[in-house]
């Protein structure tokens, strides 16, 4: 059984209650309906959070194309750089409230929220800050057959008022990732965060505000996504592009949305991420790294394997390795400095995760370890915990094998050759990431090239240079974000040709 403890009271962390609003043309805007936001631990509930309406998106495009025809549009790129990085500081220095904050909307462990969610977050307004400041443009002296000279060069626009829909799994992380590129390059941006984890882009708006930005060069909007914020953003005539994280199914809906007025689109969506593992691997090593990229964050991650590959010479060893290594896991209260995995983001989705683990024994798994509900005889027994769980046994058509299940999960599969193993990763409609584990460079990068997938790490997971593009195929997404790659997604560049004979 994996580790829990019963009857701790947990550390007290701030109170986010009353209302959270939205934010348009500079000013925090309340509304009359209404939703909940629940707390995954213990489903108590933490705040209401005001639904944006159309009309109230509407403001929310109108603003954020006059801060882009007026202020925000003419200001230089070193000055909106410098206001970026005071975003950056107003984080860090509302540090514990965002911390606090993300905990509660998603039950993720502290050590998280302090190490990863939140210092990426200011972190990723500086890096991007930098790079718009440094950029350059091409240039090219021309000279014609008929003895025509010119001077040929590009600068960058920025697409005009771009829509932010984030998830709900990193939600500041993945949020600021896609509003400090938008923002650096000149866009005004409208952010929606996911229904279940509000908070932390409210706080957001706050810092935002204190920090100078002018009135409508970011708007925030709350809600859902069919007929609310989400759709009414999607279809909205007056949006130049989309950016959106989250499933495959929510990606195809915006996209329908946005055909008609042809909108700019850039998806990140999910994965069944594969990992092949070689007998001649540092077997510690990949056991230690296949279970941080299975249950890091409940296995709540579009990086996170869900399909393992191990070769049959070590096969038995590694399963039980990695069993090991799942009930060793600490689920506990995520304010406790020792959590390794608190609960999934909502009831829903435990209830969703559940039923695959119930497919799962229809379709003839054998489950290794978990499968359940972990119990506590308090108060997270109300939450929505899950047990992290392996399996085996399954054959390659299961669905469990084919379908996203974006939880603590993973099926261990034998492989005897090496191009056996490429192509039980590759037979999926999904291609985020992979990793691969072995101590032979040459097959390293033999086989990393033939994974049909937008990220590959070798005998490492979740190493992370922003600079690098970053995106999937197939179904995974539509796109490249990071470094260059986001600036050139949120600008256009424009050529300028000058005669100069």
């Amino acid at each position: 059984m994996t580790a829990i403890t019963t009857g701790k009271t947990p550390r007290k962390t701030p109170h986010f209650g009353g209302v959270l609003n939205n934010y348009v043309g500079g000013e925090f805007v309340a509304s009359d309906k209404r939703f909940a936001n629940i707390n995954p631990v213990d489903g108590s509930e933490i705040n209401q959070v005001a639904e944006a309406s159309a009309e109230v998106v509407d403001r929310a495009v109108e603003a954020a194309r006059a801060a882009v025809e007026g202020e925000w549009g003419k200001m230089s790129v070193a000055h909106r750089s410098a206001l970026l990085h005071k975003v950056a500081d107003g984080i860090e220095a509302r540090f514990d409230d965002f911390v606090a904050a993300e905990m509660a909307d998603t039950g993720k462990s502290l050590w998280q929220a302090e190490n990863i969610d939140i210092p990426r977050g200011a972190a990723n307004f500086r890096v991007f800050a930098d790079m718009a400041s440094s950029r350059a443009g091409e240039c090219f002296q021309t000279e014609t057959a008929d003895g025509q000279q010119a001077l040929n060069y590009a600068v960058n626009k920025p697409l005009g008022v771009v829509a932010v829909i984030a998830p709900w799994n990193l939600p500041l992380l993945l949020l600021t990732w896609k509003l400090a590129p938008a923002m650096a390059v000149g866009n005004a941006v409208i952010a929606k965060p996911s229904e279940d984890t509000p908070a932390t882009a409210t706080l957001l708006a706050e810092v935002m505000h204190e920090a100078g930005i002018p009135a409508g060069a970011f708007n925030l909007v709350h809600g859902f996504g069919p007929d609310s914020a989400g759709e009414f953003l999607s279809k909205h005539s007056g949006i130049d592009a989309v950016t959106f994280t989250g499933e495959s199914r929510t990606g195809g809906a915006i996209m329908r949305a946005a055909a008609d007025n042809v909108k700019a689109l850039s998806f990140e969506l999910g994965g069944k991420n594969a990992a092949i593992i070689f007998a001649d691997a540092d077997f510690d090593a990949a056991v230690e790294g296949t279970a941080k990229s299975v249950f890091t964050n409940g296995g709540q991650v579009c990086l996170c394997t869900e399909r393992v590959y191990v070769e049959r010479e070590i096969y038995p060893q590694f399963v039980a390795a990695l069993k090991q290594k799942a009930e060793a896991l600490r689920i506990d209260w995520p304010e406790d400095e020792s959590t390794d995995m608190g609960p999934l983001i909502s009831h829903e989705h435990q209830q969703k995760v559940l039923s695959y683990y119930q497919l799962a024994k229809d379709e003839g798994a054998t489950v290794v370890t978990g499968g359940g509900v972990p119990r506590f005889g308090d108060r997270r027994d109300d939450g929505a915990f899950v047990q992290p769980t392996i399996l085996i046994g399954l054959p390659e058509t299961a669905r469990c094998i084919k379908e996203e299940v974006f939880g603590p999960i993973c099926h261990i599969a034998p492989f005897d050759r090496e191009e056996e193993a490429v192509a039980m990763a590759n037979d999926s409609d999904y291609g985020l990431a992979a990793t691969v584990w072995t101590s032979n460079l040459s097959r390293a990068h033999r086989i990393a090239p033939q994974l049909e997938v937008g990220i590959v790490w070798v005998n490492s997971w979740y190493l992370r240079d922003l600079r690098t593009p970053f995106g999937g195929v197939k179904l995974s997404g539509v796109g490249r974000e990071g470094g260059v790659h986001s600036l050139n997604f949120y600008s256009e560049p424009m050529n300028i040709c000058i005669k100069l004979n």
